[in-house]
C-alpha cells in the first residue's frame, strides 16, 4: 500500500511539472528548420569595435552581452494564414508573466515591443518584437549575463561607434524595407 502511494505521488508530481506553455526559446528551436523563418545567431563580433577606445562603462556593457538570436518570418502571398497564426503564437508567448514588458508601440498594422526576462538588476534577456503586416515579423533575443538598463544604454552608445558587419545580417535583407 505504501509503495502504491509513493508511486502515485511521483506520477502526480511528474504530471504537474510538465508545462504545456511554450517559451520563446522553445519557439525558436521548433521553427529553426522551418522554411518560412529566417534564423540568425549573432555574436558581439558583428560590432567590429576597437575595445581600447571604449570607456569602462562601455566595456562592462559589452562584456554583459553574449549574443543575439534572431527569428524572422517573411510574409508573402502563399503564407498569409500561417503569418497570422505564428504572430498570434508569439503574442501569446510574450504575455506570459516571465516576460516583463517595458514598451509597446501599436500603429494598427505595425507593432513593436520591448520586454525582458529576469529582474531589473539582473536581466537575462531582452526581447525585441516587431511586426509589419506587409513584410512579416521578427523576434530578437538579446542574451547576456548580469545585464541591466544602464548596460543597455551604454551598449547603445557602443552601437553608434561600431562598424557593424552587415554581411552577417544579409538574410534579413528582404524583410526590412
Amino acid at each position: 500500500m505504501r509503495f502504491t502511494f509513493i508511486i502515485a505521488v511521483l506520477v502526480a508530481v511528474l504530471l504537474c511539472s510538465c508545462n504545456d506553455k511554450q517559451s520563446l526559446q522553445r519557439y525558436f528551436v521548433d521553427n529553426s528548420e522551418n522554411k518560412d523563418f529566417i534564423v540568425l545567431d549573432v555574436t558581439s563580433t558583428i560590432l567590429n569595435l576597437d575595445k581600447t577606445k571604449l570607456s569602462s562603462e562601455q566595456k562592462t556593457a559589452l562584456e554583459s552581452f553574449d549574443k543575439l538570436n534572431i527569428l524572422a518570418f517573411r510574409k508573402d502571398s502563399t503564407n498569409v494564414v500561417k503569418f497570422e497564426t505564428e504572430s498570434k503564437k508569439i503574442n501569446q508567448i510574450l504575455k506570459a508573466k516571465e516576460y516583463q514588458e517595458l514598451m509597446k508601440v501599436n500603429s494598427g498594422s505595425d507593432i513593436a515591443s520591448v520586454s525582458f526576462v529576469g529582474s531589473e538588476d539582473n536581466i537575462k534577456e531582452f526581447i525585441l518584437y516587431a511586426k509589419k503586416d506587409e513584410n512579416g515579423f521578427a523576434v530578437v533575443r538579446v542574451l547576456g549575463d548580469d545585464m541591466n538598463p544602464n548596460n543597455i544604454l551604454a551598449l547603445m552608445t557602443v552601437l553608434k561607434e561600431s562598424k557593424i558587419d552587415l554581411e552577417q545580417l544579409k538574410p534579413l535583407e528582404g524583410l526590412i524595407k
